[in-house]
């Protein structure tokens, strides 16, 4: 089920049998000569739709720009300023909190917010804190690839040129969610180098394509397949378990 997809009485409805919402929330950045640019706002919402619809909780809207300062070197990249995320982060809390949401799980796509959706979390709850009361929700955040038998199945399939930015597994979950826009480009050198950076300046000097230690030419739909049935099925369980309930099979929506 999808906020966007319902109608407020339905929305109503499911609070009266759950109190929890996921939302992905990633980045609009470069992703190296075949990624795309909203890969890391697409892996979360293509795995939490899935894990949604089988289990019948509620996936919200996308949260697609984050924190990527550090990629402004690559056309089409965006980003929010940390004390801007934080504000929207908290005002979409809020939004939902008014409603009766009390378990609100983000989950997340981008290395580069972790410290930024701690830090709202951080801000929402000294509110309450600082009122003397106690504080009605609760926050998560879950990073896609942290969930039980992602990553081992990535090593798997990836063994060499996995990399760190722009992967072959995260490309190839775009490629299965969108195969219409599977791009195909000769990587030069095969595997990008690895290391630091610290300004958007010195990361588009030190990798010139974007990537970093990856190979994203291995990646294919069936791969991407792979990685989202076994990521849906650890999200449906933490879900269930960070909602306190056990999902019911999904509406026909």
């Amino acid at each position: 089920m999808l906020l966007h997809h319902a109608t407020w009485p339905e929305v109503e409805t499911y609070l009266k049998r759950c109190k929890g919402i996921v939302i992905p929330i990633g980045s609009t950045e470069q992703h190296g000569p075949n990624g795309l640019v909203g890969t890391d706002a697409i892996c979360p919402e293509v795995i939490a739709t899935e894990a949604g619809a089988e289990a019948g909780f509620l996936v919200g809207p996308t949260f697609n720009v984050g924190i990527a300062q550090h990629h402004l070197g690559f056309a089409g990249s965006m980003t929010l300023r940390p004390s801007t995320m934080i504000a929207v982060i908290n005002d979409w809390t809020e939004s939902l909190l008014r409603h009766g949401f009390k378990r609100i799980y983000f989950f997340n796509g981008h290395g580069g917010n972790i410290t930024t959706i701690s830090a709202a979390f951080a801000e929402f709850y000294a509110q309450w804190s600082l009122d003397a009361e106690p504080c009605p929700a609760r926050l998560m955040q879950r990073n896609w690839w942290e969930l039980p038998g992602v990553m081992d199945t990535c090593r798997t399939l990836f063994p060499v040129g996995e990399g760190s930015h722009a992967t072959a597994s995260e490309v190839s979950v775009t490629q299965y969610a969108l195969p219409h826009a599977i791009k195909s480009v000769a990587m030069n050198p095969k595997i990008a180098p690895s290391g630091g950076f610290t300004d958007a300046a010195d990361y588009r000097a030190r990798f010139p394509d974007g990537r970093i230690g990856s190979d994203p030419s291995q990646a294919t739909p069936e791969k991407g397949a792979q990685i989202v049935a076994i990521a849906k099925q650890a999200l449906i369980a933490d879900v269930a378990d960070f909602f306190e309930i056990k999902p019911v099979a999904a509406a026909s929506q």
